[in-house]
């Protein structure tokens, strides 16, 4: 086995970028507190500010309208639960996003709507333009959560079609692009979002920062009290050092997106191995993340192929890495009626640092693996 692991894994966590590691760094030697007003706590401060700006610019977003929190997790809980004390009483939210999306909107107390998907992974437009033209005024504004690419599938949602309905209707839109920024052009002002939520570690930033980006239609109330950190929005210090990292991989992820194309080569070819094996892609005709390869090999158990691509030095993952290390058939998958399927899916996930020579080896690893497989299932 080559003493280099291959990893692509990176829509579960990205490898740290350099310049992050070094603004984080850097951050952590400054010491100070950035509320403080002293030397220390105003370069603490200078820091914070200097990420905000590099963030918002990856988005074409307001500085003035970014909060950080601990990760795309939060800023999602922030934005929901800022909608529901807003008056949103019947969240819509499509049936293919994140569990950070699914589980605060349904422990928000009211009954969640559940927006389906097409057999590609794409929204259903037709199924939320006739929502919205039969929504009744005392269900309150509507408020839709739409990610703008999935974890899994990398889909690509026409997220700028689904606000102009949302805000015909009055509504909220909340997008998560967590796995898009850095990825793909993202502007929030183009999206038509009120909300939008950012994650540093997606993009090769350190664990632990995000962000919840919003606009002047959105009103959106804090979570957490005691400090005024953060505009009021958001109590307790600055993560200073995770600040700057997330801000430096934000820059970095803004100058590289002209080179992120290239991905979808490199996965396309070592998808036609594979489907050569008898391997279905999932979402193959939608638009989907340049770096992002789900597929399914009926009867090869989804924990097996990682265990034996782990084995060879290739690192991925069977999906969404947030359900405490388990693995269990996807609820994306099932959304897209691949139900008896999903328990045998495979997700390979590129990034900044990805070469073309690492999905080759993926696809050599996957292939022998497949081939000892299929030998012992002959021999049973």
């Amino acid at each position: 086995m080559n003493a280099d692991p291959v990893y692509l894994d990176h829509n579960a966590s990205a490898p740290i970028r350099p310049e992050a590691r070094e603004a984080a760094i850097c951050a952590l030697d400054i010491g100070g507190n950035p509320s403080s007003i002293h030397a220390a706590g105003r370069l603490a401060r200078a820091a914070v500010e200097q990420a905000r700006s590099q963030v918002a610019g990856l988005i074409g977003g307001d500085t003035g309208r970014l909060v950080f929190t601990s990760g795309g997790t939060e800023a999602n809980a922030l934005a929901i639960e800022s909608a529901v004390l807003a008056g949103a009483r019947l969240p819509i939210v499509l049936m293919t996003e994140h569990d950070s999306v699914m589980v605060p909107a349904t422990a928000c107390g009211h009954w969640v709507e559940a927006w389906p998907v097409l057999q590609d992974g794409i929204a259903d437009l037709a199924w939320l333009e006739d929502r919205l033209k039969g929504w009744a005024s005392e269900d309150g504004a509507p408020f839709v959560c739409i990610a703008l690419a999935n974890s899994e599938t990398g889909v690509i949602q026409p997220v700028a079609e689904v606000a102009a309905m949302v805000h015909a209707a009055g509504g909220w839109l909340h997008v998560d692009a967590v796995q898009a920024a850095g990825r793909i052009p993202v502007d929030m002002n183009a999206l038509g979002a009120d909300t939008l939520t950012l994650s540093g570690h997606k993009l090769g930033g350190p664990i632990g920062a995000g962000a919840l980006a919003f606009s002047p239609r959105a009103k959106v109330r804090r979570r957490s009290f005691g400090g005024g950190q953060e505009r009021g929005l958001r109590a307790g210090t600055e993560n200073v050092s995770g600040i700057a990292g997330f801000g430096a991989a934000a820059a970095a992820g803004q100058r590289d997106l002209p080179l992120a194309n290239k991905q979808a080569l490199w996965r396309d070819a070592a998808a036609e191995r594979l489907k050569a094996q008898g391997c279905v892609v999932a979402g193959e005709g939608a638009p989907r993340l340049p770096g992002t390869l789900c597929i399914i090999a009926d009867g090869f158990a989804s924990e097996l192929q990682v265990m034996a691509l782990d084995l060879a030095g290739v690192r991925v993952s069977a999906g969404s890495a947030c359900s405490s290390g388990k693995v269990t058939p996807s609820h994306v998958l099932a959304a897209m009626q691949m139900m008896g399927v999903a328990g045998f899916a495979l997700r390979a996930s590129g990034g900044w640092n990805t070469t073309q020579a690492d999905w080759m080896r993926f696809a050599d690893a996957w292939e022998a693996a497949h081939a000892r497989h299929t030998a012992r299932r002959k021999v049973a």
